[in-house]
């Protein structure tokens, strides 16, 4: 709806209705600067309605799975027939390119409601017989969390301190997932603790790209960039390390700078732009940080911020921009090789042998994902194997199986999410023990 301005002013969704708040956030456009909607700034009182909403939808719901695998379904055609609206609205948002929205976002999307209509009709359950006590056991499961008529979905804007923990320490909120920073896991781990909460938490990374002297750089090369740069590397699984073998070092650096800056920075709407803008003023000078971080310690950064120049159109001028940027000569315990910056930044290293080379790829807090090239299939089996990462691709990058576990080691979060993952993660399994 439209609000203060002329503006737009979203509302919350509870009980299948939109609700106005008593107050509200400035939100902004991330290319420009400027304020360009309002969104609510809510508390406890409409999580607990939002809470009790769910709690009458539950009942009835959950007891339904060809009914909910049927909504899911007609979601995906809703998003699909949306799809370049919903597009534009992501791309505003967040500020990134119009590409991205289109060619994977909401795809992508749709490509998940339309496997998880199908998962739910394709679980088994377990079964044991006792035949000298004449006794059958079989496992039930229960749903925890709903799905699309009233009270189903809820959404409730606000900040963490005052809508967040509202919600993760809500007595009635048997389980959380969450994607985001390790600080507001701990957090979340607080605040839910007392409950005994089930956690699924999807956190940050310090993703490794190794690269051995048998690697194929006219693949590896491009991939890399955009599993650098992609989505201004605002992606939990972009890559932030690249460790190459010192006889191939050289020429992979030149080769992988030129192709960096060819990436094209512009405007989100741009359709031949590849990186639109980063999400906030804020995140932006926080990435910048770690550029002159990275020069007081002596690091070279070979382009990007500081060193090539960024030409944006005069109204975007105030935009949160910046260009992929590469760093060299850094050490292994800089910030910028331990730390997630979450942002266009990719440090370039030289490794001699695979064992140094796993050793070092290990040697910070997280473990998200890896990515590994190499023409040799024992060497990528070995490598794999030992890289502490919840995920390693081999020769590719963000290729993803749904059947499949998603999710990180160490810092990088717990739980993992899939077909089978959450599935168990969404219900509650319950053992039912038959005598005849």
């Amino acid at each position: 709806m439209a609000g203060r301005g002329g503006l737009l002013m979203l509302e919350n969704f509870i009980g299948g209705k939109f609700l106005p708040c008593s107050s509200y956030l400035d939100s902004y456009d991330p290319s420009t600067g400027e304020v360009y909607c309002h969104v609510p700034n809510s508390g406890k009182e409409e999580v607990e309605a939002a809470v009790e909403a769910a709690r009458a939808a539950f009942p009835g719901w959950s007891s339904r799975p060809q009914e909910r695998s049927q909504v899911l379904q007609r979601l995906a055609d809703l998003l699909e027939q949306s799809l370049e609206e919903l597009a534009q609205a992501e791309s505003k948002d967040q500020g990134k390119t119009i590409t991205l929205a289109r060619t994977m976002d909401i795809p992508r999307a749709v490509h998940n409601f339309r496997f998880f209509a199908s998962s739910i009709l394709h679980h088994t359950s377990e079964c044991t017989q006792m035949d000298h006590l004449g006794c059958l056991h079989y496992t039930v499961r229960a749903p925890v969390g709903i799905g699309v008529p009233p009270g189903v979905v809820n959404i409730v804007f606000g900040t963490g301190p005052r809508v967040g923990e509202a919600l993760v320490s809500h007595p009635e909120v048997p389980l959380i997932s969450f994607t985001g920073s390790q600080p507001t896991a701990e957090r979340i781990t607080q605040l839910s603790a007392p409950y005994c909460k089930k956690l699924s938490l999807e956190l940050g990374g310090k993703n490794p790209a190794i690269i051995f002297e048998d690697a194929n750089l006219a693949e590896c090369i491009p991939t890399t960039v955009r599993s650098s740069f992609a989505n201004q590397g605002e992606i939990c699984l972009c890559t932030s390390r690249i460790f190459v073998q010192r006889n191939i070092y050289s020429e992979f650096l030149k080769r992988f700078v030129e192709a960096a800056r060819m990436w094209k920075v512009g405007i989100p709407s741009d359709p031949s732009a590849d990186m639109g803008a980063l999400i906030s003023k804020a995140h932006l000078e926080k990435v910048r940080s770690y550029i002159k971080k990275a020069r007081m310690e002596g690091a070279q950064i070979l382009c990007g911020e500081g060193v090539d120049k960024l030409n944006l159109p005069p109204r975007n001028q105030a935009g949160y921009f910046m260009l992929p940027t590469v760093i060299t000569d850094v050490k292994d315990e800089s910030c910028c090789m331990k730390e997630e910056i979450f942002g266009p930044v990719t440090c370039v290293v030289p490794f001699d042998s695979e064992e140094e080379v796993i050793q070092r790829a290990n040697n910070v807090k997280y473990g998200l994902a890896a990515t590994v090239w190499s023409g040799n299939v024992g060497r990528v089996h070995r490598v794999a194997k030992k890289l502490q990462s919840g995920l390693v691709w081999t020769n590719c990058w963000l290729i993803r199986e749904l059947n499949l576990p998603f999710g990180g080691m160490k810092s990088s979060g717990v739980g993992r999410e899939g077909a089978k993952d959450s599935y168990e993660f969404f219900t509650e399994v319950k053992t039912i023990t038959v005598k005849h």
